[in-house]
């Protein structure tokens, strides 16, 4: 059975298509730096590999450049596409209304529409993901993986705000969490690697959205997203963590609008915010060169994460591996460094190295005597997607 996997983020489109049971890749791919004139898609089978730059401006338009590559006469790997039997959906936000794999159904739709509004940057695009896939592949069974449903274990006193009980009991305000299949796919990995009945770990998954999950035994017990993808770490182009009387300022007194200041915080604040730049690539570019700005945002990336690193080491009563893990996670040893140091206290001791090694595979970057592992671990959740969505259809 062909599965195509959509992962759709706030700024790009992973793509595999996996034959089921056997776990076996056929192709896939990225379309990154969506809403840019640099847009760049890469597309990999056995037989080819491209890369190419263009303009792609919306989700549609990179799903669409996705689709005419996988049926092209050359360099294609299906001749119609009757030949996907399965299009599995990442889709962030399931809020209360999904803890599990869901066949797509209308009402579904409609559901993953309504949570738009807790997460703006990308519960539209998997929602464009599924629409065009629904035009494509007319006769393929759509499935929706959410990224909440991993997050299910975390305790109430972990996932409730300190807010009047109505909100919580009539709105379900509360901490969701993101990133789900992510963690649990490199978690997964992790404990199989480290050989542990029981482990203490935790994940940092840090692509253009960011997040960390405090994981115990394999369930999540804390996590650093909340009810919307917008709080905890600085992202690409969120904010993270900030005083919500800040908000209040902004509207009271320099009168900005609450969709003015949404659109600040959302789309014009994390790294682009500080340096006028949302890529690391650039950033760590500009850095190099001198730029103050882009120094400065790199510490204050690190010094966030290192933060909770402190705070989930002492909610799990102890660490026994950390976790680096997407775009930015596996590839740029500069973050790894800067948030590796100054942590002996906590038993984690880099390996330059180590660490300056690339490898597609998991590996370990600490040092012999390191009481705690560092583990970099490419996330697969195209694959961790493709499980659970057979585990439905089969």
């Amino acid at each position: 059975m062909n599965v195509l996997i959509i992962n759709s983020g706030s700024s790009s489109i992973k793509f595999q298509i996996i034959e089921m049971p056997s776990e076996t890749w056929v192709c896939s791919g990225l379309v990154e730096r969506i809403g840019q004139q640099d847009a760049v898609l890469n597309y990999k089978t056995s037989a080819t590999s491209l890369q190419q730059t263009e303009s792609i401006k919306t989700h549609k338009q990179g799903l669409h450049k996705i689709v005419e590559l996988l049926l092209h006469s050359e360099k294609g790997v299906i001749k119609s596409t009757d030949d996907i039997k399965v299009v599995g959906h990442r889709v962030v936000h399931g809020g209360n209304s999904f803890s599990n794999t869901t066949a797509i159904t209308t009402q579904v739709k409609q559901k993953i529409k309504e949570y738009a509004t807790l997460a703006p940057l990308h519960n539209p695009g998997n929602l464009e993901g599924i629409l065009v896939a629904e035009e494509v592949f007319p006769s393929a069974k759509q499935v929706a993986v959410f990224d909440t449903a991993f997050h299910q274990t975390i305790p109430e006193k972990a996932k409730r705000y300190a807010i009047p009980n109505q909100l919580y009991d009539e709105q379900s305000i509360q901490l969701y969490g993101f990133h789900g299949t992510s963690h649990q796919y490199v978690s997964e990995k992790a404990i199989a690697h480290l050989g542990l009945k029981n482990s203490k770990i935790i994940s940092i998954h840090l692509g253009n959205g960011c997040s960390m999950t405090a994981i115990l035994n394999g369930q999540s017990t804390d996590h650093s997203l909340g009810f919307t993808p917008s709080n905890g770490l600085i992202m690409g182009t969120r904010s993270g963590d900030i005083d919500h009387g800040i908000i209040y300022h902004l509207v009271n007194t320099l009168n900005y609008t609450v969709d003015e200041v949404k659109e600040i915080l959302t789309y014009k604040s994390g790294m682009l915010g500080l340096t006028g730049y949302n890529d690391l690539r650039d950033i760590e570019a500009e850095a190099e060169k001198g730029n103050r700005d882009c120094q400065l945002a790199l510490q204050m990336n690190a010094y966030r994460i290192q933060k909770y690193i402190g705070a989930y080491a002492a909610t799990l009563n102890g660490l026994d591996a950390i976790i680096f893990t997407a775009g930015i996670g596996e590839n740029s040893s500069l973050i790894r460094k800067l948030v590796c140091r100054n942590m002996d206290y906590l038993g984690i001791e880099l390996d330059d190295e180590k660490n300056e090694t690339k490898s597609k595979s998991l590996r370990e970057i600490n040092t012999p005597v390191s009481k705690v592992k560092i583990l970099v671990i490419p996330t697969n959740e195209e694959l961790e997607i493709a499980k659970q969505v057979f585990q439905l259809v089969k």
